[in-house]
C-alpha cells in the first residue's frame, strides 16, 4: 500500500477518535480526571399551611434560568397531592393540587445544582418599559435623580452604580431620603430601584437567590438588582453598586411575582434549607446525559455490570502496552520473545506488584529453564515436551507459594495468577534460542523480554491513563493509528546507532 494511504487511514483514525472524545468531553461532560468530584447544592423548600374545606391548589415559583449552574435533578415530595410543572407570567412554576385535606400540610420541593461556568444561558431581550405612574411628592424625587444621575454616567451600567451609590449615601438629599422612606426591606428596596430606572427607560428588574455556602437550615432569599443594558443582563449589588453575582449565587426567581401562593389553604409559611455534596463527576456527567436522551450513555462502559467493568478495565490497557512494546522493538531496538508476550507479562505484574512479579519470573523462567533441558536428553516430541514444561511450571508455582506461605511473604501466593502457558512457551523459547544462536543471544532476548513488560506496566499502571482510557475507549483508536503509523518506520533503530555508526561517517 502506497505512503499517503498510510498516512490517510492514521490520520482518519485519529481524527474519529479525537472528535469522540472532545465531544464526550466538552458536551457531555465526561472528566478528564480521575475520582474527580463536583459540589453539589441541595436546596429544599418547606411549603407549610393549613388546608381548607375545599380543593387545595399550590403554586410554587422555582429557578428556570441560572447562571453558572446546571440543575442535576428535581423532585416533589408530597402525599397525594398531584405534582405539574408549567410556565408562568413569573417563570416556571411548580403546582400541587388535590381535591380535598385535611388538617394540617407540608409539600416539599427539592432540586440539586452544581456549578458549570461555561453554561451559557441567555434571556429574551425586553422592550423599554414604559414610564411608570407615580405619584406626587415621589414623581419629582424621581425626576430630579434621573435627571442628576444621567449628567453622571455614560451608560446603563455607570447610569445604575451610581444611582445605587446615590441611594446608599449615608447622608441623603431629600429626594433619596423620600424614596427610600417606603422600602423596609432589601426586595422592596430593589423594586423602588426598578421603578426609578424605568422611569430613565432601562429595563430592570428584581432577582432573588440564594448564597450557596456549606450547609443552611434557614435559608433566606436574597434581592439582587437586573438591568438590561441593550445586549444582555447585568447583576448589580443594591446595597452597594458593585457590579456581577457572588462566586455561588443560585437565582431562584425573578421579579415581583409572590414566591408562593396557596387557593384553599391559610397560614402559609415557606422555608428554605441548602445542603452541600460531593458526587462523582461521572455520575453527573451520565445524569445529564440521560435528562438529553442522548444515545451516547448506552454505549459507555459504565452502563455495563461491575464485574464486566472491572474486567474492561484491564483489557483496555492491553493496547498501550502493544504501543509500548512496537516503539521499543521497532524504533529502540529491544529484542524480545514473541510479539505480546511481554505485554501479557505485565498484566501479571499487576497481580504481584513490580519488584516480586520481576522476581518470581525470574524465578520461575530459570528454574523452568534447568528442568527444560533436562528433558532435552529425552528426545521428546514438540507437543509432549511443551505439555511437560507447563507441568513442571504448575509445580514450581505451587511449591513457591507454599514456601512463601511458610516465610510469612504473602506476595509469593499470587504467584498462581501467572499466564501458566505464556511462562511455559518463554521457557521453550529461550532453550529454543540457547541452543540455535547462543547463551548470549537467549539471555538478551529474555532480558529485553522482562524490560519491555516492566515499561508496559508502568505506563499500563498509570491511574489517570486507565480512567481516560475507560471513559474515553475511543482514544483507542489514536492509538491504532500511531501504531499503523509506526508499521511504516524504516530508519534505524537507536540501539542500532552504534553499530552502523562507521556507515553515517562515510
Amino acid at each position: 500500500m502506497k505512503q499517503q494511504y498510510v498516512f490517510g487511514l492514521a490520520a482518519f483514525l485519529a481524527i474519529v477518535g479525537l472528535s469522540l472524545f472532545v465531544y464526550k468531553w466538552q458536551v457531555l461532560d465526561f472528566p478528564l480526571g480521575r475520582n474527580q468530584e463536583t459540589s453539589v447544592w441541595t436546596i429544599e423548600s418547606s411549603i407549610s399551611f393549613d388546608s381548607g374545606p375545599g380543593s387545595i391548589k399550590v403554586n410554587l415559583l422555582i429557578p428556570t434560568l441560572t447562571p453558572g449552574f446546571r440543575m442535576l435533578n428535581e423532585n416533589s415530595v408530597s402525599r397525594g397531592y398531584g405534582f405539574s410543572l408549567n410556565y408562568g407570567s413569573g417563570g416556571r412554576e411548580a403546582q400541587w393540587t388535590i381535591r380535598r385535606a385535611d388538617g394540617p400540610q407540608t409539600i416539599y420541593y427539592r432540586t440539586s445544582v452544581y456549578q458549570d461556568d461555561g453554561t451559557s444561558q441567555s434571556d429574551t431581550t425586553p422592550p423599554f418599559p414604559p414610564p411608570p405612574v407615580i405619584n406626587e411628592p415621589f414623581k419629582t424625587a424621581v425626576d430630579v435623580i434621573v435627571a442628576d444621575v444621567k449628567e453622571q454616567s455614560a451608560d446603563t451600567a455607570s447610569f445604575t452604580a451610581e444611582l445605587l451609590r446615590r441611594m446608599n449615601n449615608p447622608s441623603p438629599d431629600p429626594n433619596v431620603e423620600l424614596l427610600s422612606s417606603n422600602a423596609a426591606t432589601r426586595a422592596e428596596f430593589v423594586d423602588s430601584m426598578t421603578t426609578i430606572l424605568a422611569s430613565a427607560r432601562i429595563p430592570a428588574r428584581v432577582v432573588h437567590g440564594f448564597d450557596l455556602q456549606g450547609r443552611q437550615r434557614n435559608a433566606e432569599p436574597i434581592a439582587w438588582l437586573e438591568v438590561h443594558d441593550g445586549d444582555r443582563w447585568r447583576y448589580f449589588n443594591p446595597m452597594t453598586g458593585e457590579e456581577n453575582l457572588p462566586e455561588r449565587f443560585l437565582i431562584w426567581w425573578r421579579g415581583n411575582e409572590p414566591l408562593i401562593s396557596v387557593e384553599g389553604g391559610s397560614n402559609v409559611q415557606v422555608s428554605f434549607a441548602v445542603q452541600e455534596n460531593h458526587l462523582d463527576a461521572v455520575t453527573i456527567a451520565e445524569t445529564q446525559v440521560a435528562q438529553r436522551g442522548a444515545n451516547a450513555i448506552d454505549f459507555s462502559l459504565y452502563s455495563l455490570p461491575i464485574q464486566t467493568q472491572a474486567v474492561y478495565s484491564v483489557l483496555l490497557m492491553i493496547p498501550v502496552g502493544a504501543l509500548i512494546m512496537v516503539i521499543l522493538r521497532n524504533m529502540i531496538g529491544i529484542d524480545s520473545f514473541g510479539t505480546f508476550m511481554p505485554v501479557l507479562i505485565a498484566l501479571a505484574f499487576r497481580e504481584t506488584k513490580l519488584f516480586w512479579g520481576v522476581i518470581l519470573f525470574s524465578v520461575l523462567v530459570a528454574l523452568g529453564l534447568s528442568i527444560r533441558f533436562l528433558l532435552e536428553r529425552l528426545r521428546l516430541l514438540l507437543v509432549p515436551r511443551l505439555s511437560a514444561v507447563l507441568i513442571v511450571v504448575v509445580i514450581l508455582m505451587l511449591i513457591i507459594s507454599m514456601i512463601s506461605h511458610r516465610l510469612g511473604m504473602e506476595t509469593g501466593l499470587s504467584v498462581a495468577l501467572f499466564p501458566m502457558v505464556i511462562i511455559a512457551m518463554t521457557i521453550e523459547r529461550m532453550s529454543v534460542v540457547w541452543e540455535e544462536r547462543g547463551a548470549a543471544d537467549a539471555m538478551r532476548a529474555g532480558l529485553g523480554s522482562l524490560i519491555v513488560a516492566v515499561a508496559a506496566y508502568v505506563f499500563m499502571g498509570l491511574p489517570w491513563l486507565e480512567h481516560l482510557i475507560f471513559t474515553f475507549p475511543e482514544l483507542l483508536l489514536v492509538v491504532l493509528s500511531l501504531v499503523v503509523l509506526a508499521g511504516r518506520y524504516t530508519g534505524y533503530r537507536l540501539l542500532e546507532l552504534n553499530r552502523f555508526k562507521a556507515l553515517a561517517e562515510r
